[in-house]
């Protein structure tokens, strides 16, 4: 698993609006990127919907939110509907970008890790906790208060 001060390896996703990739991302400043195991379950929904509420915060202090899981784009979009998310969810069909960014977990499972990129695609923090979301909230408030004072 990647560790804070690793360089994060560049990947490409395919999505329905075009690749997608760390590159570009980081080109844009700072951003959470989010592993989560699938859409639609009541955990994965749970979290989605905490970056939602908190995402104006997240905005104000030049935060970006993107989410990776191996559902294709159609469930993505059909999630995002759904729970009204402003922010993007990268498909990771071959499971290749949780691997790079080793959080791949027990029986092939992606797991429920967030990590705080800089623009310089450097992981500034990180935090794996497969089942509480509170711990995910935390997380994304320090990244507020870290980004959010400059």
């Amino acid at each position: 698993m990647l560790n804070i001060g690793d360089s994060a390896p560049d990947f490409v996703a395919h999505t329905a609006e075009g690749d997608v990739t760390l590159a570009a991302l980081c080109a844009e400043g700072p951003f959470v990127l989010y592993f989560y195991p699938a859409d639609f379950t009541p955990i994965c929904t749970k979290q989605a919907c905490m970056f939602r509420d908190i995402h104006p915060e997240l905005v104000a202090a030049g935060v970006r939110v993107v989410g990776v899981s191996s559902q294709g784009d159609s469930s993505h979009e059909a999630f995002r509907h759904q729970h009204d998310l402003p922010f993007p969810l990268l498909p990771d069909k071959d499971e290749a970008i949780a691997g790079a960014f080793g959080v791949k977990g027990p029986f092939g499972l992606t797991r429920r890790a967030s990590f705080l990129m800089d623009g310089d695609g450097r992981v500034v923090d990180r935090l794996v906790a497969d089942l509480r979301v509170a711990r995910h909230e935390a997380f994304a408030r320090k990244a507020i208060e870290r980004f959010g004072k400059r």
